[in-house]
């Protein structure tokens, strides 16, 4: 399972899309579950999720965007 199948399943009703590979990625993520965080709580949230994959090495780079629905124009 890659990055994005991965969070997918974390975040169900989240539009993810990658840019790179799962060692060295560019994530953007639109999620509700994002609703009333800051920035960097959302981060911190994402990033406890990969912790696992931080850990094994399977990451070692990932650049996030996150938002919500309402933020996207």
């Amino acid at each position: 399972m890659n990055i994005t199948e991965f969070l997918q399943d974390k975040f169900p009703d989240a539009d993810i899309s990658s840019d790179g590979e799962d060692c060295s990625s560019r994530l953007v993520i639109v999620s509700n579950t994002f609703e009333g965080l800051s920035i960097l709580n959302r981060h911190k949230l994402v990033m406890g999720t990969l912790k696992e994959h931080f850990q094994s090495g399977e990451v070692h780079a990932l650049s996030l965007t996150t938002k919500t629905p309402s933020e996207i124009v």
